[in-house]
């Protein structure tokens, strides 16, 4: 298995994988967002793959922190696709982006999981992570 950034070739791939994840009517603007994505200093955006078959991908936000000496990580994405999972992919890639995280001067990282998930949240459980106090939203229209 092999971890790489992501390319706009995988643009199709990433539109199936968030279709798993729940997220449809993505293909309008996949082309442009994962340009975007790409090409931000602050953003990597990873796939795991094996020989051209993509088994997954991870979003990994860097964010600087004013009153902390350490930044944090966040991973807003994070998918393998449903035929690869409880197989290792999971756990390499998750390894492999807190390692690029502590390159960067991180001293933490997060992910924002919902409690319908509940194979996600066992599996994020197994990697060490923590429930963290509160997390709120507001819509902006």
């Amino acid at each position: 298995m092999h971890i790489r950034p992501a390319q706009t070739k995988d643009s199709f791939v990433l539109i199936s994988l968030l279709t798993e994840l729940g997220y449809g009517d993505t293909e309008s603007f996949m082309g442009k967002r994962l340009q975007q994505l790409i090409d931000h200093p602050n953003e990597t955006l990873l796939v795991a793959e094996e020989g051209q078959t993509v088994l997954g991908f991870l979003s990994l936000h860097f964010i600087p922190q004013l009153a902390l000496e350490g930044d944090f990580a966040r991973i807003s994405y994070f998918c393998i696709a449903d035929g690869e999972r409880s197989k290792g992919v999971g756990q390499y890639l998750i390894e492999h982006a807190e390692r690029i995280a502590r390159q960067r001067g991180c001293d933490r990282i997060e992910v924002h999981c919902h409690e319908r998930r509940i194979k996600a949240n066992q599996f994020y459980a197994r990697e060490g992570y923590s429930e963290s106090p509160r997390y709120l939203v507001k819509t902006l229209n």
